[in-house]
Formats: C-alpha cells, sequence, structure tokens
C-alpha cells in the first residue's frame, strides 16, 4: 500500500523557458472543473493507499491557485484517506504568487513544508530564464512565508544558466544562507528538447557555460553548503539535520506512490502508470467515471535493478551491496575499474558515488549499466 500523495497542479502565470513539465495558463473556470476532476480521481484511487506520510503539490505553480481550491481538495484528501499526524504536507510555490492570508490558509489546512522555486538571486539571470518575479520579490516572498511560522522551507536553485559566471552562482548562494532555508536544492540546468531555451541555444541566442565552469559551480555549491551546516544528502539536495524531504526520499528508496493529476506517475505493485498529460482530456475522462490512466507498464526484473541502482547511487548513502535486489547479479566485478578511477567506493557493504563520482554521475551510470548488461 502507498503512503505518498503526490498531486500535479498544472497551472502557471507564464511558462519559462527551459520548462519542459506539463503546465497552462490559469484559468479560474478550468481550475474549478480541475479540482472536482482531482477529487474524482482521489476517490478511485481510495483502497490503494494506507495511511499517508507525504502529501506534495507539485506543478506548474500550485501557489497560484485560490484559496478554496485547496480547501476543497484537503477536504477530498481527508474524506478519502487517513493522513498520519507526523506527515510531511509540501506545497510548491514561486516568488509573487505567495500572500500572508493564502499562507495562513495552507497552514491551517495542514502543509507544514513550502517549496519556493528561487532559481537565482541575480536579476539578469531570472529575465533570462523568462521567471516573472525579480531578486527582491523572491528575498520578500521568503521571509513572509519564514516570518509567517513555516519553519520547513526549501529554495530551489538552478546553476549552469546561460551567461551565469561563478561570481553570481555564488551571490545567489551567499543570499540563500542569509536566508537559512532548512532545505536547498541545486540542480543544472539541463536543456529539454521541446523547450525554448533549447532552440535559443540551438541559434547561439543564448549559450550555456562550459562545462568546466559547471562543474566547478557544483563543487563550490557542495562545498559552500555543507560548510554551513547542510547535510548533503542526494546529488543535488542538501538539508538541515532532520529535514530531508520525505516524499523524494519515498521516491529515491522506490517506495509505492499514489500521484493525481495530468500527467501524472504512480507505482504500485510493481506497476507504473502514466496519466493523460492533456487537461481538457483528463477533466473529460474524470466527469465520465473513466480512469485517467493512459499508460501502464510492469517493471521487468532487469529494469527494478537498474531503478534501484540509479535511484539509491543518488542518495549519499549508496546502496546496500548485501539487498536482495543484487544477488543474483554479478555486480562486484563491474566495479573494479570504476573504483579503480575513483569515481566509486565501498564502504561497510555500501555502494557509494564519491566526491569525483558525483559530479559525472550520469556517465558512470551509463558506464556501470553497460557492464552489467541492463
Amino acid at each position: 500500500m502507498a503512503d505518498a500523495l503526490y498531486i500535479h497542479i498544472p497551472f502557471c502565470i507564464k511558462k519559462c523557458i527551459y520548462c519542459d513539465f506539463i503546465s497552462i495558463p490559469y484559468d479560474g473556470a478550468l481550475a474549478k472543473g480541475y479540482a472536482d476532476a482531482l477529487c474524482a480521481e482521489l476517490r478511485l484511487r481510495k483502497d490503494s493507499a494506507g495511511e499517508l506520510k507525504t502529501v506534495y503539490f507539485g506543478g506548474g505553480t500550485p501557489s497560484l491557485m485560490p484559496e478554496d481550491f485547496f480547501e476543497r481538495l484537503f477536504s477530498c484528501i481527508r474524506d478519502v484517506f487517513t493522513i498520519s499526524p507526523s506527515a510531511e504536507i509540501s506545497v510548491e510555490a514561486n516568488p509573487g504568487t505567495i500572500s500572508i492570508s493564502k499562507i495562513g490558509t495552507l497552514l491551517s489546512l495542514g502543509v507544514n513544508r513550502v517549496s519556493i522555486g528561487v532559481q537565482s538571486l541575480h536579476d539578469e539571470e531570472l529575465r533570462t530564464l523568462g521567471r516573472v518575479h525579480t531578486s527582491g520579490e523572491a528575498l520578500k516572498s521568503v521571509r513572509l512565508v519564514k516570518d509567517l511560522g513555516v519553519s520547513n522551507i526549501s529554495l530551489d536553485l538552478m546553476y549552469g544558466i546561460p551567461w551565469q559566471t561563478q561570481e553570481t552562482w555564488r551571490e545567489t548562494l551567499n543570499k540563500t544562507m542569509e536566508l537559512g532555508p532548512s532545505h536547498i536544492s541545486a540542480y543544472e540546468m539541463t536543456p529539454e528538447e521541446k523547450t525554448p531555451l533549447y532552440g535559443l541555444l540551438k541559434t547561439g541566442a543564448l549559450e550555456l557555460p562550459d562545462e568546466g565552469l559547471v562543474l566547478e559551480m557544483y563543487d563550490s555549491a557542495s562545498d559552500f553548503v555543507s560548510s554551513n551546516n547542510y547535510e548533503h544528502y542526494e546529488i543535488s539536495n542538501f538539508a538541515r539535520p532532520g529535514s530531508r524531504c520525505l516524499h523524494n526520499m519515498n521516491y529515491w528508496n522506490r517506495g509505492e506512490y499514489i500521484a493525481a493529476g495530468t500527467g501524472a506517475h504512480s507505482f504500485l505493485q510493481g506497476l507504473r502508470a502514466k496519466n493523460t498529460s492533456d487537461v481538457h482530456a483528463y477533466i473529460e475522462r474524470m466527469q465520465g467515471g473513466l480512469s485517467p490512466d493512459v499508460e501502464t507498464t510492469e517493471v521487468t526484473p532487469d529494469e527494478s535493478i537498474r531503478e534501484f541502482i540509479f535511484l539509491g547511487l543518488r542518495k549519499r548513502e549508496g546502496i546496500d551491496l548485501k539487498d536482495n535486489k543484487l544477488r543474483e547479479t554479478a555486480i562486484a566485478s563491474a566495479l573494479d575499474d570504476l573504483i579503480d578511477r575513483g569515481h566509486l567506493e565501498i564502504v561497510n557493504d555500501r555502494l557509494k558515488l564519491t566526491r569525483k563520482g558525483l559530479v559525472l554521475s550520469n556517465s558512470i551510470l551509463v558506464d556501470l549499466f553497460e557492464r552489467l548488461h541492463l
């Protein structure tokens, strides 16, 4: 039984040039129909969950939604599921969509973690990304959430932005430390083929920092954040003691989860299911009493091992080599060269990426899977 619930909110003020997530401009009437559809899907999935330990609203921009939208959804969630008294309940937010009233409503509904998409605290970089907020608005939003009593605040940052320098990246990191969030996610910008960013890079209108500089940015972030009492617990994530993102940890541990909304992916009893990505089709399917799933696949034994390794090595604690999933896999013989190169290490029967390996994780995993014939 799943103990984690993800709800996708597809509405945004404006789509950023790098975004390939499912998102559309906000429309009040459509949002009301979407809330009704979400409630119908939650009822459909009632028997798939036990007591929920995490609930996560992602997007899109969940904080864009009006207060009565959240009141409606939380009423549905509590009618359908049992939520643990100690559950982590997260809402993603963007600067400029946060108000005293809205945060007050979210807190009253049980939200205890807010993840704010800051990305950069340098105005020119924000303009390049197509963000609708300034660095000043971002700082104001974070301070507001903190002053209203939210103690578990996560900030999303991005490095490798076009024209970004080590100096502007350090400026963002310094200002982030002054805000004192409990959690930081720092992601490398990765151009996705169907985004405007990809086209601008192809034409030369924008240019990414060179690979060496991007690796330096990652190293400097890891050193700087860790030196400020944050635990580097996953490739891109840092937390104060006791503030790891429990919802994401469930993903990385291959735990089961229910996901509701357009394009949402669930993982239950060895099956991965994907909902339709079309908002209108999603609403119509739920109004007609149909399942929103458009694709369901069974995870094969090889895929299960591959996921276990890929997701497990994202965590700094690595994977247990004695785990049942690996006992029939000739992994030991595939590791020697990668260990000799300083990319992997074994500590107390746990396989981990080294500090050197962290920055090269994608290529190391490709190499490892080729050696394992996975």
